[in-house]
């Protein structure tokens, strides 16, 4: 195999993010904190509009922060989205509680606002999930819907329900960051926002997160937690569990340049989704998710569903068919309903996530892709026409 590897969503850098770096090297500021994480954190805030941020080491740790705040603990319930990676729901089972998970809807592929008040109710009565387990009576401590793929979550229905309920919601924005929905930012609705700067991530710091918040209260605490919860003393004191959670100023000063090319960067990923559209849209038993009414999508990753009965080809099929062209994708999340380490967890709803894992590809949606390698997807893939 000669070609060269075409990856999934590889980091994409701007040239000004060396100048940050530097810039901590040659002030010394090499320490976990320093300037850049303060900078870092006004940029985020700046660009989002939230009041506050937190730079930290992951968007999990960011949930994990949340969860510790909202005072979860052994057995209570967390609902959350089925159809998102593991660091959505893993927080849950660092604090011993249970997650509750609810399936997508169709439109968005996100939490299904109608499925999310069915567990609720449930979760209050005592009532039975999807799968016939009977709940204990309790009411939910957290909701976290996530943004998937960069598409906004059917935010005003959710939130109206965690009012209704006064459940408080930590709103997963890891792979969101420059999408809106009714032109405010995604990770601005719920009352914890999160954000994600993996290498794969429409910007990056290497590696990274940030814990958005309107509340300053819940931003100086996650602080706080996230360097070992040291207390205000001359020497070494701690009051509480802490985590070694926080950003380092290295890190942020990727992120600092990162910021200054994000437009851009979600300018490219959509014109990415856009010439997948145009030139795949037309297979039959190829579909695309739509961009809902309100809605704006960084399409951090472009998708496609496959329907094998019309298309006469499968999910698997192009899969393996671009792997061997040496083209890195891969299979929409497998729902963590699904997952052998949550099988006996709650779950509400149908199979729509089942059926979108069985169905859908990521195909590649880098931000430094050239045309000739968005070309040659589509040639490879075009074959099985």
């Amino acid at each position: 195999m000669n070609k060269e590897k075409i990856w999934l969503s590889s980091p994409h850098m701007g040239g000004q993010e060396i100048e940050f770096v530097k810039d901590a090297f040659e002030t010394n500021w090499i320490a976990p904190l320093g300037p850049h994480v303060d900078g870092f954190e006004q940029d985020l805030c700046n660009y989002t509009g939230s009041s506050y941020a937190a730079a930290l080491s992951s968007g999990t740790s960011a949930i994990h922060l949340s969860l510790i705040q909202l005072g979860v603990s052994q057995g209570d319930y967390v609902i959350c989205q089925s159809f998102t990676f593991s660091g959505s729901a893993n927080p849950i089972a660092y604090q011993g509680a249970i997650p509750v998970f609810i399936d997508s809807e169709s439109e968005t592929w996100n939490m299904d606002p109608c499925h999310l008040e069915e567990a609720i109710q449930a979760c209050i009565s005592g009532g039975i999930d999807s799968k016939g387990n009977k709940l204990q009576a309790k009411m939910p401590k957290a909701i976290i819907p996530v943004h998937l793929y960069g598409t906004p979550a059917k935010m005003d229905e959710i939130m109206e329900i965690a009012r209704k309920y006064e459940i408080p919601v930590i709103e997963d924005a890891a792979e969101a960051l420059g999408s809106r929905f009714q032109d405010k930012s995604c990770g601005t609705f719920g009352d914890f926002g999160i954000l994600s700067f993996n290498g794969n991530k429409i910007i990056t710091t290497s590696g990274g997160g940030a814990l958005l918040s309107n509340n300053e209260d819940v931003v100086k605490k996650a602080r706080f937690l996230a360097t070992q919860a040291r207390d205000s003393a001359p020497h070494y004191q701690h009051s509480e569990i802490g985590y070694n959670y926080r950003m380092s100023n290295v890190s942020a000063g990727i992120g600092r340049g990162q910021m200054l090319v994000l437009n851009d960067r979600v300018r490219q990923r959509r014109a990415n989704f856009e010439y997948y559209k145009e030139n795949l849209g037309t297979i039959s038993g190829i579909s695309f998710p739509v961009e809902p009414k309100d809605s704006y999508s960084n399409r951090w990753l472009s998708c496609i569903l496959i329907e094998k009965e019309v298309a006469g080809f499968s999910r698997e099929d192009i899969r393996l068919g671009l792997e061997k062209e040496n083209i890195e994708c891969r299979p929409l999340w497998k729902p963590m309903h699904m997952q052998p380490v949550f099988e006996h967890a709650p779950y509400f709803g149908g199979r729509i996530s089942e059926d979108l894992f069985d169905k859908g590809l990521c195909l590649p949606s880098g931000s430094n892709l050239k045309d000739e390698d968005l070309e040659r997807v589509v040639t490879a893939i075009r074959k099985y026409k």
